[in-house]
């Protein structure tokens, strides 16, 4: 039987940072402007007067602190909020390709391959650019990779369902090496206008490398011991942008175009979803949660990791156990558990088993056991 191992990861980090005394600084301005500008509709009580935020609310409300973003400087425009990333032309490469390559490049150096080993290329994330042609198959042209490629998007949890993808592929023999991409520009779909989500997002690429046991090196990676995907509908997190969006000239630049969701909902939710789908897939592996040496959650609120973990686990979760990186990176989206997971591995030992999981959108939740070998 054909085994497939994680043998090495990457990540993309854009250099521009913005810590929340910034974001808020900025977004209060707009409030100020907004206000200013409305003063005779908020006086007849036709519209409501937007409140501030706070550095202090952000924390307590997500665990967040600061965010990498592709742009800053229009996203702190008060005027402006939204960042300015310039349309390149049709000959030039792509944004998320350009990240993703820098991902890719890293992954494979840390499992000591080149892109002659590689057989397919899987773009997993949340937004995509461009409908078509498929990002995936620009990173393969831009890597020099023969072989195949494909986009897809389960929102939040693109990058377990693309480890899936990529973890079949390997066993049933399609492919001997796969790359999974999450090239996540989430800066670019966010309303920095909406006080309960103008915080949220951040930017990010992350890669994996899943190949044939037999391929890797003894005691380097993580074998895939099982996975297991959930998903049942809700509007609850939603964002209504796409091609159809000019045939309706009504709907444009209504905040739906966005992401938009009903944020206490889906902690009610999606939390206990999250739980019961580890507890039971660790029990398909006949495993239970005190053989978790870790658990790489999605990083999208911390109250809402610190839950998960502790209905899995019986008790709250060290911060070794659960690692948090979304102080540092905020929400994002589909690359954040791959984050924690590229960070926080390296200290475990030849057996130890851990879980990736991710949810949101969809709902979709896909959770990934790993041993390390």
């Amino acid at each position: 039987m054909i085994k497939a191992v994680i043998s090495g990861t990457g990540l993309y980090t854009p250099p521009a940072i913005i810590e929340n005394d910034e974001l808020v600084e900025a977004f209060n301005q707009y409030v100020d402007l907004y206000n200013t500008e409305h003063a005779e509709e908020i006086g007849r009580g036709e519209l409501a007067a937007l409140q501030p935020s706070s550095s202090a609310f952000i924390e307590k409300a997500s665990g967040i602190k600061r965010r990498h973003v592709i742009d800053r400087e229009g996203i702190l425009d008060p005027k402006r909020m939204t960042p300015h990333i310039p349309e390149r032309s049709n000959d030039e490469r792509s944004v998320q390709c350009d990240m993703a390559v820098v991902a890719c490049n890293e992954a494979l150096e840390q499992a000591g391959k080149t892109v002659a080993d590689v057989d397919a290329v899987i773009v997993a994330c949340s937004n995509l650019q461009r409908a078509y042609p498929a990002i995936s198959i620009e990173v393969q042209q831009a890597l020099g990779i023969e072989g195949f490629a494909y986009d897809m998007n389960v929102a939040c949890s693109s990058a377990t369902f693309g480890l899936q993808a990529a973890a079949n592929a390997v066993e049933n023999g399609t492919a001997r090496s796969v790359l999974v991409v999450s090239p996540e520009i989430c800066s670019g779909h966010l309303n920095f206008r909406d006080r309960d989500s103008h915080f949220i997002f951040g930017d990010a690429c992350t890669a994996m490398l899943v190949e044939r046991e037999e391929d890797v090196k003894p005691g380097q990676g993580f074998e895939i011991l099982g996975t297991r995907l959930v998903t049942k509908f809700s509007n609850n997190i939603r964002n209504n942008f796409g091609f159809l969006n000019r045939a309706d000239e009504s709907g444009v630049g209504k905040p739906d175009k966005l992401f938009i969701q009903q944020g206490r909902k889906v902690f009610k939710e999606v939390s206990p979803l999250v739980a019961s789908t580890i507890q039971s897939h660790l029990e398909s592996l006949e495993l239970g949660p005190d053989n978790l040496a870790r658990m790489w959650l999605h990083q999208a609120n911390l109250n809402m990791n610190q839950l998960i973990a502790r209905r899995v686990l019986g008790r709250d979760a060290s911060v070794e156990e659960a690692p948090v990186i979304l102080d540092e990176y905020a929400n994002t989206s589909s690359a954040g558990s791959i984050i924690a997971f590229h960070k926080h591995k390296e200290d475990l030992k030849a057996g130890d088993l851990g879980v990736i999981c991710s949810f949101g959108a969809g709902y979709s939740i896909g959770s990934v056991v790993v041993r390390h070998r």
